[in-house]
């Protein structure tokens, strides 16, 4: 199980097995992050973008250890499956995908976004 946090204002966090697929997400505040349970034995990651010091110093005085991530390309990367995961109805599948908004926050779409690309990353690196 990997555990992806994309830090910010608001913390996506996502729940992510080893074969991709998305379990729990959710986007939280500090104070709810504080008390979120992590599974015994998951891969915490954490994306280096704004807010990261903050979320590092939060999992360190828990006593989680976890790898900091490049961020780079998750917020697209999250547009993307949040709409694979909620495609649009009505009138809104007329639009351009590039015009196409969220219906809320998608920190947790890019707490996602980082996972698989960590996944990907793995898989790349285990092929000879």
């Amino acid at each position: 199980m990997i555990v992806a946090l994309d830090p910010g204002r608001n913390i996506g966090v996502a729940f992510v097995t080893a074969a991709g697929a998305l379990g729990f997400h959710k986007v939280l505040t500090l104070p709810e992050l504080e008390r979120l349970e992590f599974p015994k034995g998951a891969k915490v990651l954490v994306g280096d973008g704004t807010g990261t010091q903050v979320l590092r110093q939060l999992l360190q005085k828990r006593r989680i250890a976890y790898e900091v991530v490049d961020e780079w390309g998750s917020s697209l990367e999250a547009r993307s499956l949040y709409f694979r995961n909620n495609p649009p109805r009505g009138w809104q599948r007329l639009l351009p995908k590039g015009m196409r908004t969220p219906g809320g926050l998608i920190d947790d779409y890019a707490a996602y976004a980082l996972a698989l690309a960590y996944l990907a990353k793995i898989e790349r690196s285990s092929q000879p």
